[in-house]
């Protein structure tokens, strides 16, 4: 039986979502610019969203548009660059930017955790961006020599990472198996949830890509 997953949206439908649900956040909180991110260290909320506009700038040169001017605002840039690419990423199929709906819902995440907001109950964004980091830990996992693992949510959503059959299960809240899979969770906080077997062997392999465990608890 095929476990029961949540479709992925759109990136086009996603990316939208993200840049309104940040705007929201900092519409609730005036003057945040300057406040840091615990989840990315060294960085403030400033250049958290100038991370956001650059990268869209980047995806829309390679989808063949051009950057509009850089506005003062870096939400207002990011928001710039973002309507003109949500259009390309619809004429593109809906699955070319998933990697950067990824990185901004993760880090939509990163600021509602550095304003003291909880996570929202649903988004649009959450399955499609899940999907992308289970591949990359899978990865993680094969380049490893490790065995198959089995990921799985409080709320029965499955996921298998790496090849083969799974040697163990990891089962935890779906928030919290998304901030794991993103770097966003220590060993401790890794190890500590639910799991079929012994954790450790599998732990090095949330180390991938630009993601590594903080060796602090993560929020």
């Amino acid at each position: 039986m095929t476990p029961s997953r949540t479709v992925p949206a759109p990136d086009f439908v996603g990316y939208p979502a993200v840049r309104r649900g940040i705007r929201t956040l900092l519409d609730a909180h005036p003057g945040a610019l300057a406040r840091p991110v615990p989840a990315c260290p060294e960085w403030t909320v400033a250049d958290l969203l100038g991370h956001l506009a650059e990268i869209a700038e980047r995806v829309l040169v390679r989808h063949g548009g051009t950057p509009p001017e850089p506005a003062a605002d870096p939400l207002d840039r990011w928001d710039a660059a973002g309507a003109l690419l949500d259009p390309l990423l619809a004429g593109a199929g809906g699955r070319s930017g998933e990697i950067m709906v990824m990185d901004a819902y993760t880090h939509e995440l990163d600021l509602r955790a550095a304003l003291g907001v909880p996570p929202p109950r649903t988004h649009v964004a959450a399955a499609a961006s899940v999907d992308v980091l289970v591949r990359g830990l899978s990865g993680s996992i094969v380049r490893l020599g490790l065995p198959a693992l089995r990921l799985r949510t409080t709320d029965g959503e499955e996921w298998l990472a790496g090849e083969g059959r799974p040697a163990a299960t990891l089962t935890a809240p779906a928030h919290d198996l998304c901030r794991a899979l993103a770097g966003r969770r220590s060993h401790a906080q890794l190890a500590a949830f639910d799991w079929s077997g012994t954790p450790e062997p599998w732990l090095p392999a949330f180390s991938w890509g630009p993601f590594s465990p903080p060796p602090h608890p993560g929020a």
